[in-house]
């Protein structure tokens, strides 16, 4: 039996070159959702420091059916799916998730109702802390410290529960960086929260002291 090889590389390149063109339209469409994702993401951030909230859920809707269309698209392509840029773009829709559900006291949405793996979904929590930080300073910077106790409070149980995730940086996706980046955070906070509560108090001693020397003088107090 003679085999005409022409034909039969000319067949099982055919065959590759259609595989390969799937594969790479897959991940072409996935890298456009996946950056639609990520730029919405950031947007619901924004508006939630805004406390543009209705906004900020209509974004994160916006998200979920970018996510379901891209999960749809990469069925067939889980290669492409865990070839990184998917999942940090879903690690920025759990960030934007767990962020305005912190900010509006609400329950978060875990990582099956948000269709995110565990990693993606721990790294964001990780992320989520640096946003509280930030609700914190701009919280004190309008000298409100209304909530700043209950938010510190959130970012210190992200940390514990992070730093109780031992596993390898395989597994985790680089967790354990991100673990450092967080604890850091929270300690930088803390001490921040810390000196904005003692000088308020020492102002309120102070502002006491003060009208307590004018009622005694006779002399009116501001």
């Amino acid at each position: 039996m003679t085999i005409d090889r022409k034909v039969e590389l000319a067949a099982v390149s055919e065959t590759s070159r259609a595989s390969f063109l799937e594969t790479h339209n897959a991940r072409e469409q996935a890298l456009r959702l996946s950056r639609e994702i990520v730029r919405n993401s950031a947007n619901s951030i924004r508006a939630t420091h805004r406390a543009e909230y209705e906004k900020a859920h209509e974004l994160l809707q916006a998200v979920s059916n970018l996510k379901s269309e891209l999960d749809e698209l990469l069925a067939g392509h889980p290669r492409v799916y865990y070839a990184g840029f998917v999942e940090d773009a879903v690690k920025e829709y759990a960030e934007a998730s767990a962020t305005l559900s912190f900010a509006e006291g609400r329950p978060l949405a875990g990582p099956e109702e948000l269709g995110i793996g565990a990693a993606p979904y721990m790294n964001a929590m990780a992320e989520a802390a640096g946003e509280m930080r930030r609700f914190i300073l701009d919280a004190l910077r309008r000298d409100d410290v209304s909530r700043c106790e209950e938010l510190l409070g959130v970012m210190d149980d992200i940390y514990s529960h992070l730093v109780s995730m031992d596993f390898p940086d395989a597994v985790t996706r680089g967790l354990r960086r991100s673990t450092d980046m967080a604890r850091g955070v929270l300690e930088r906070t803390r001490g921040d929260l810390t000196v904005a509560i003692r000088q308020r108090r020492l102002e309120g001693k102070l502002a006491d002291l003060q009208r307590s020397l004018g009622e005694s003088s006779g002399a009116p107090t501001a």
